[in-house]
């Protein structure tokens, strides 16, 4: 089984403080994440000054300031880019952001990154979708608020662009911060995977570590989480993620649930081939039997250990002459 690729979503928990910033990267590298991502865009070309914030947003940072006066404060430049990226490097995680515009997307290449993510708000952005398909590179896209339909369209253009359809690979997502359980729908990223014959994953936005871990047991070859080095820090997106232990313990049951989902081939486990002798059972006799004597249910029954006849050569056995005496519960030879 390929290993999971884990990303520990930085995003912009930052609250674009540079240290803070590298700080994430030595966190999600202790949890022991594949990779730590976070987010790169210029907010004039993000979003416009007068759009509103979600929902969830004005929940967690209140609504006197718009969506652009939010976002505004967690641009982080290119040099600021470079030293993340190498930061990374130094400790042995793969750097990742999410570009959310089109000269993001630029400098993401131009500072050298082999994969893409696409965030869930750009699935159905056109030009955008072209642009990071004409790389061809890896691609990580999500598909939160999104039909059947629209996931379709989106591949189309990836492949039309020229990034191979092998690499691409579909998160399963959506996008309430906190996700309420009842609308996870989990078995959407099976649908998407038998539809669509692609790689998928599951971005989780819910509170917990369970949902992850049931999405890798159907399947998920990429996991995406939230975190935050304080959930009590002021931003949009603290409170729905997980703390650097929380992170960690996710890692560990995902990493669990990687061996105990195995090779799919039903054989004795090696752990459990010395038990087999101590609980399976084998053809005993259950009273004394002479030389001669015809084996039937009156003198042979079935009782452990199982080292001797197997119970299911039972037919075979009746109706057999003893060739030996043989005292009760001595195994029986043919």
């Amino acid at each position: 089984m390929k290993k999971v690729f884990i990303i520990a979503e930085a995003g912009v928990n930052h609250n674009g403080d540079i240290e803070l910033a590298v700080d994430m990267i030595d966190a999600a590298k202790r949890a022991g994440a594949d990779a730590v991502k976070f987010q790169t865009f210029k907010a004039e070309k993000l979003v416009s000054k007068y759009a509103n914030k979600a929902e969830y947003q004005k929940n967690m940072t209140g609504s006197k300031d718009s969506q652009y006066e939010m976002i505004k404060k967690y641009e982080l430049d290119v040099s600021v880019h470079k030293k993340l990226i190498t930061h990374a490097k130094d400790r042995g995680i793969e750097f990742l952001s999410t570009a959310f515009d089109l000269e993001s997307i630029d400098m993401l290449n131009e500072l050298g990154l082999k994969t893409f993510k696409i965030s869930s708000g750009d699935l159905t952005n056109l030009p955008y979708l072209r642009k990071v398909g004409a790389l061809r590179k890896k691609i990580i896209l999500s598909t939160g608020m999104s039909t059947m339909e629209e996931i379709d369209a989106a591949l189309k253009v990836l492949v039309d662009s020229g990034t191979l359809k092998r690499d691409i690979t579909v998160l399963h997502c959506n996008t309430e911060y906190p996700t309420p359980f009842e609308d996870v729908n989990l078995k959407a990223m099976v649908t998407i995977k038998e539809r669509f014959g692609v790689e998928v994953g599951y971005s989780d936005h819910t509170l917990g570590l369970n949902i992850p871990v049931a999405a890798v047991a159907l399947g998920a070859s990429v996991i995406e989480k939230h975190f935050t080095l304080n959930k009590n820090m002021p931003g949009p997106d603290h409170k729905a993620s997980l703390d650097p232990n929380e992170l960690k313990l996710m890692v560990t049951y995902i990493r669990e649930m990687e061996l105990a989902l195995g090779s799919g081939i039903k054989v004795p486990s090696k752990s459990e081939t010395k038990n087999m002798t101590a609980a399976r059972k084998s053809i005993v006799a259950i009273k004394d039997v002479k030389r001669g004597e015809l084996f039937s249910v009156d003198n042979i029954g079935v009782k452990r250990p199982g080292n001797g006849i197997s119970p299911m050569k039972w037919d075979s056995v009746i109706g057999k002459a003893a060739k030996k005496n043989f005292m009760e519960d001595e195994l029986i030879e043919l």
